[in-house]
């Protein structure tokens, strides 16, 4: 309750507010240009991997230290075990971190192991159009020459215009996650009709 003659307040505290606020407007619009950039920059390396290879390690504290994780990077001490400078296995998605530091020889061997057998799987293609590639399954040495040349689009045949991916995937699903089930049913029936049959 207001006492005497004295004024009543009012504040003009919301000057100019329109200034100090800022607008979102462009959020979706940035969304689907962020979006389109990150396509074409996966059509600009497209032989290369889409994920980093990354080093299993184990996780910190005596609670967690048995389980097992994917690690930031491989160190160099692994990388220079396994052949391959960290500029060098950048180039071919292995993720590197230098301040990692090996502690355990196991480790060290599985991580190693690891990168020998990502680079045996992967296959190097030449920068240049008139290079020879050589392709190495371990049995005898291939020779490839590399021609550019466009793909061809094929014709949606019958068969491919009947094939239903989603009901396909569904009944995959379906057989793997009751394949137990089944089994046992299975095993059932047939131990009923032995017992029958004597």
């Amino acid at each position: 309750m207001v006492r005497h003659n004295n004024m009543i307040p009012n504040g003009h505290f919301h000057k100019k507010w329109q200034q100090k606020v800022k607008l979102w407007f462009n959020q979706p619009m940035k969304k689907l240009r962020r979006k389109a950039l990150r396509a074409k920059k996966s059509r600009q390396l497209a032989p290369k991997p889409t994920e980093l290879l990354r080093p299993l390690v184990h996780c910190p504290s005596e609670r967690y230290k048995s389980k097992v994780r994917a690690g930031r990077g491989f160190t160099f001490q692994e990388l220079k075990q396994a052949g391959m400078s960290d500029k060098y296995a950048r180039s071919f998605g292995v993720a590197v971190d230098p301040r990692r530091r090996n502690r355990c020889t196991e480790s060290i061997a599985a991580n190693i192991q690891r990168l020998i057998e990502y680079k045996s799987r992967l296959i190097f293609l030449p920068d240049s159009k008139n290079k020879v590639l050589k392709i190495d399954d371990g049995k005898n040495l291939n020779v490839v020459k590399v021609v550019p040349g466009k793909v061809k689009a094929l014709k949606v045949g019958e068969e491919e215009k009947k094939f239903e991916a989603f009901v396909t995937l569904r009944r995959a699903r379906c057989d793997e996650k009751f394949a137990g089930i089944r089994m046992k049913r299975k095993l059932k029936k047939s131990e009923g009709f032995e017992g029958k049959a004597n």
